[in-house]
């Protein structure tokens, strides 16, 4: 770490010293307007080329600063035509923007740095702040659903919960397969910190060119979040919606009275036996379990902040409040966060600045497997007897049923809390005409606390010990501290030649340190006061535990992009990593890519054609790293036993190894390629956009079964030996035009086509099995392959119903089935029963504005995915089943021949077989927002600038065939391996809120 400093500190020193032979500036004033209305325009960027310098127009349009007399000032703003305009030594520059569709002059956020759309060479998508404020999620990530062709995001119910992305496929069974988040800046893995209210844009890196720049985190794709900055005037802004969420397409459970009759037929009723309930119908309808626990929730969220900017500085300051109460009763969230930015000019050639951000949330946690206990309650269990003691389901024949699933909540007392701290500071120094250095530092300073309570309770009537109960109270609490911080420094020439030729070169370093300490508390016997009595001191047999990891990061990397005449583009970057959790020999790793581009319509020969507005063609090539695999995950894990040789003085101590790894385990490589089409027609109002990738996971670690007689208990190998792939297509197609000048739309549409394989793997076919959490008795439900997908489901063929002795008693295949039971297929031998990687994905964004009057909606689909319902795969006895299972099981000779009989649980029907595997493909509407603004002549009289009134919908209706709470399912342990595994996922819910925006 030492070296690091000083090469750094020396970096600094060398730069702060170099003769800048800054030519003569002059002092600059002038004004910029629409060109079609004269209007002026506020927040306009204007930046001297090829330097750091710049500033932004006032509320008048007006500006002013210094800059050579033989500079170029650039004049940038969304919506309108990007203009340049020479200096020549005049002291007055008065502009007029032109208005224009064209796409391709937007400036672009990409890694350390900006490009216009037209000059990047790669496939990046960007998404406004302002298309993720309207949503009303705590989690800025949760918004872009539907929005980003090739991004899948899987959202919980849960409050506060973070939700799952991929970009392009998973590609990695032993990583993280999260993208890396970019904020102003810092690296992190999680966002759930920010305020949507704070983003003004996110860029979405997905092809390997774009993403190799951040080298050993970038394999799983980058995105990068701008904050909020001030401009123009001061500024103060209120933000706020309240209203109620409420769960959706929430299964419906059978009743009593047909629960009891179906465990009569798993007893043997259908037969002749004895009835286990004789009179199923005295139940009635009996508790319904999962209603008794969802219900509709209180919502709000509040957001107040102040901006602005002068031609010294410019400021954002924010805070926000966000509060959920979840469907789930008991569980609640809520945050509180707060935002701060601010740069200064303070001198002609340095700028300094620095962002913070600052968030504490907390919630009231449910256990996690609620959801499942409840679909799964036996309903002839009362929620409480006549004398208001609980049910017990020990006083009813239901089998295995032993928990009230009211009791199970009423006693859990579990609460998490996070508080943190992220942010930078920078310093952007002009050294020439064409040079600018920026140093930054940041990081994020972090804290989790989640502490559990069980106290002494039963569940019985007077107190007698016996159902569900404890005897003996416990505390646990588990403290996670995080203390990471990154230091970069960047040296950028920016220069055109001739006109003709721009050349951008950028030179970088970076220092990391990642630090993780945690402890893990517990004590018996603690006495139950109240939540801020609970210590560990008060009971017995208190333990602690502690553990942590530390890593550093040293890094080096560059970046040319050169464009000639607007019309060939080239991007080179390397990066080169070195990490200090890999083994000396494996320590650096090296990733580079290579772009080009060709803009065909800025050709000479394109000039007089009208059909075109743009038409760009694109490809990358590059590779980026997956740094997340365990640090030390090539130790070899090994215990101690104590053996008896011949009798009780003869005892031995021995140990023996209980997992096998070979010597080096590293991280995995991406190695990526993109060929892209960019065109736009009819003055840009239709735009199409088409991405062709391959990105294959290189070097994966991949877990093989292995021979017992090597003595590992584990059974397995773990190493680098395995290669995945995804590929496939993206399309986005935009529309967008006016009618009058009154009435605008625009819709924007997505698709994608992605198919995930496994395309080898050193140790040869032998399969990796997962998903033991699908199916009854660990069975596994999921196998991974060469040839075949991550985590395909893998399983029997359910082919029909057995529906009489007769026809069991002619086949071999399943000589102990009953009638009733599935028939196995394919000679009984197992085959693939579907894949959890969803093949399609698709999104549908409209906008539409008549005078004061503004509608939008979104749409998001995932279609051609399996999932594997283990609502109804896991069980043991008398769980309970859907009243759709109820209308079509099989209850007699040719009642079905697609449903097995109620008794799910017996040899054949619990199996992991093609009975429990669903289709998961889905269509929701998932935003619709209709609002007004008041017009600004009843606004003046009351000092506001603007005022905006709306009614919004989420989550409004979702369209599918899966039969589960959720076709929206998070994985489970390790990633890609159970995947699409429904066992208890809370349900998602509809959200419906009154929201007012307010600009003084």
């Amino acid at each position: 770490m030492k070296r690091i400093f000083t090469i750094s500190g020396l970096v600094l020193l060398c730069f702060f010293f170099v003769n800048t032979a800054l030519a003569q500036s002059i002092a600059i004033k002038g004004k910029v307007t629409d060109a079609t209305t004269g209007e002026s325009l506020v927040g306009v960027s204007v930046a001297v080329k090829g330097t750091s310098e710049g500033t932004q127009t006032d509320v008048n349009g007006a500006f002013s600063l210094s800059a050579p007399s033989t500079a170029t000032l650039v004049f940038t703003y969304i919506g309108y035509t990007t203009q340049a305009v020479a200096v020549n030594g005049s002291n007055t520059i008065d502009v007029k923007l032109v208005a224009q569709n064209n796409e391709l002059q937007q400036v672009v956020v990409v890694g350390y740095g900006t490009q216009r759309k037209v000059d990047v060479t790669g496939s990046v998508a960007t998404v406004k702040g302002s298309d993720l404020a309207s949503q009303p999620d705590a989690n800025p990530v949760s918004a872009l659903q539907g929005k980003v062709a090739g991004v899948q995001i899987i959202n919980s119910g849960t409050p506060g919960s973070s939700p799952q992305i991929t970009l392009r496929g998973i590609g990695s069974i032993f990583g993280s397969t999260a993208p890396l988040f970019v904020v102003d800046g810092v690296w992190y893995h999680d966002i759930g910190f920010l305020n949507s209210n704070d983003i003004e844009s996110m860029s979405v890196l997905k092809d390997a060119s774009s993403e190799a720049i951040y080298g050993l985190e970038a394999a799983n794709g980058v995105i990068i979040v701008t904050t909020k900055k001030g401009k123009g005037k001061p500024t103060v802004r209120y933000d706020a919606y309240a209203g109620f969420s409420t769960p959706t397409n929430v299964p419906v459970m059978a009743n009593a009275t047909e629960y009891a009759t179906m465990v009569n037929e798993v007893n043997g009723s259908l037969n002749g036996g004895a009835l286990t309930f004789k009179n199923p119908s005295q139940f009635g309808t009996g508790t319904n379990w999962i209603n008794l626990f969802l219900h509709t929730a209180f919502t709000q969220n509040h957001n107040v902040g102040i901006s602005g900017s002068t031609d010294k500085t410019s400021y954002n300051f924010s805070a926000g409040y966000y509060q959920q109460n979840g469907n789930v009763a008991y569980n609640a969230y809520d945050r509180i966060t707060t935002h701060m930015y601010q740069d200064v000019q303070v001198f002609k050639f340095l700028k300094v600045g620095y962002t913070a951000l600052l968030e504490g949330d907390h919630s009231k946690d449910i256990p996690g497997d609620l959801m499942y206990k409840a679909y799964t309650a036996a309903p002839v269990v009362p929620v409480r007897y006549a004398d208001g003691t609980y049910g017990d389901p020990g006083d009813f024949p239901v089998g295995n049923q032993v928990s009230n699933p009211k009791v199970t909540l009423d006693y859990f007392n579990q609460t998490t809390q996070n508080y943190k701290f992220n942010g930078n500071a920078f310093a952007e120094l002009k050294l020439a005409d064409y040079f600018s250095f920026r140093t930054s530092f940041g990081g994020t300073f972090s804290h989790n606390e989640v502490q559990a309570y069980n106290p002494v309770y039963t569940s019985a009537a007077n107190g007698v010990p016996q159902g569900q109960q404890n005897q003996i109270s416990s505390l646990q609490r588990n403290n996670v501290d995080d203390r990471n911080w990154i230091w970069e420094n960047t040296l950028t020439y920016d220069r055109t030649f001739n006109k003709d030729h721009h050349v951008t070169v950028l030179l970088g370093q970076s220092s990391q340190r990642l630090k993780e300490y945690s402890e893990n508390a517990n004590a018996k016997d603690v006495p139950d006061y109240t939540s801020g009595d609970l210590y560990f001191n008060l009971g017995d047999n208190s333990t602690v535990t502690d553990g942590g990891s530390l890593e550093t990061r040293e890094s080096y990397f560059g970046r040319v992009n050169y464009a000639f005449k607007d019309k060939y583009l080239l991007n080179a970057t390397v990066r080169r990593d070195a990490s200090s959790v890999y083994s000396s020999n494996y320590k650096w790793g090296t990733f580079p890519s290579v772009g080009a581009g060709w803009v065909i319509s800025n050709e000479g020969f394109m000039k007089d054609q009208t059909l075109f507005s743009n038409l760009k063609l694109r490809g990358s090539w590059g590779q980026a790293g997956n740094g997340s695999i365990i640090p030390n995950l090539s130790t070899a894990q090994n215990q101690q036993f104590i053996s008896n040789l011949g009798g009780n003085d003869n005892l031995q101590i021995g140990s023996g190894l209980t997992s096998l790894t070979p010597p080096v385990i590293y991280w995995e490589k991406s190695v990526g390629t993109d060929v892209g089409l960019e065109t736009a027609f009819l003055n840009s109002r239709l735009t199409f956009e088409a991405d062709y990738y391959i990105k294959k996971t290189e070097n994966a670690v991949f877990p093989v079964p292995i021979l017992g007689s090597l003595g590992a208990s584990s059974g397995t190998l773990t190493a680098n030996q395995a290669t995945f792939e995804n590929k496939g297509w993206e399309f986005n197609l935009g529309w967008r035009d006016g009618v009058g000048k009154d009435f605008s739309y625009s819709f924007n549409g997505n698709f994608s086509i992605n198919n995930n394989t496994v395309t080898n793997v050193l140790s040869g076919a032998i399969p990796l099995v997962g998903g033991g959490g699908g199916a009854s008795g660990g069975n596994t439900t999921t196998r991974t392959i060469v040839g075949q997908p991550i985590g395909e489901f893998y399983g029997y063929q359910v082919v029909g119903i057995f529906q009489n002795t007769q026809q069991i008693a002619n086949q071999t295949v399943q000589p102990n089935a009953q009638p009733g039971d599935v028939i196995y297929g394919n000679n009984g031998q197992k085959v693939n029963l579907g894949n959890p990687n969803p093949k399609y994905l698709y999104g549908l964004n409209a906008n539409f504005r008549y005078k004061a009057f503004d509608l939008e909606a979104d749409i998001s689909g995932v279609g051609k995915v399996s999932l594997y319902n283990a609502n109804e795969g896991v069980r043991y006895g008398d769980e309970n089943w859907t009243q759709d299972f109820y209308n079509s099981r099989w209850h007699g000779a040719g009642t079905t021949n697609t449903t097995p009989s109620a008794f799910l649980s017996d040899q054949a029907n619990g199996q992991p077989n093609s009975f429990y595997v669903q289709d998961g493909s889905y269509l929701r509407i998932r935003n619709v927002q209709v609002g007004y603004n008041l017009s600004s002549s009843m606004l003046s009289k009351l000092g506001i600038t603007k005022l905006h009134i709306y009614v919004s919908g989420q989550n409004l209706a979702t369209f599918t065939k899966y039969k589960g709470f959720n076709p929206e399912v998070l994985s489970t342990g390790t990633s890609g391996i159970n995947q699409g595994i429904d066992n208890g996922v809370v349900p998602i819910y509809a959200i419906f809120n009154l929201g007012v925006n307010v600009t003084f």
